[in-house]
């Protein structure tokens, strides 16, 4: 993984800890978490749904007004 060992990843881990305390350890981790699936979403393009639902909201006269003419 990243070329990263284990005892590597465990010097890591305790440096995070120590750093961050044990309280705010599990949000980080979630928000990392979060934002890499977020991430991943977008590069997949699974969010293309709700671009086309945000499409649909759009009025017809605004999508004339936009045409090149």
């Amino acid at each position: 993984m990243f070329g990263i060992g284990f005892s590597e990843m465990l010097i890591l881990a305790v440096i995070a800890l120590l750093v961050f305390g044990p309280k705010r350890l599990p949000e980080i981790g979630s928000a990392v978490g979060k934002g890499l699936k977020e991430f991943k979403e977008a590069v997949n393009g699974t969010n293309t749904v709700t671009v086309a639902a945000a499409a649909k909201e759009v009025p017809e006269t605004a999508r004339k007004d936009d045409t090149v003419k």
